[in-house]
């Protein structure tokens, strides 16, 4: 979630409070919060890594 506090936006986990940034647009704090929700769903192993042969 993003909240405005002090003049900086800021992004917040919506269960526990815990701060993950502040940003001076909320262009900034929307692009954190995007990179944030695809690790959260991101599947082990990642995307297209392969070991070698």
């Amino acid at each position: 979630m993003i909240k405005k506090i002090g003049g900086k936006y800021v992004v917040l986990s919506e269960s526990t409070g815990r701060r993950f940034g502040s940003y001076g647009t909320k262009a900034e704090a929307e692009r954190r919060l995007r990179q944030i929700e695809y690790f959260k769903h991101a599947k082990a192993g990642g995307k297209g890594k392969r070991k070698a042969a």
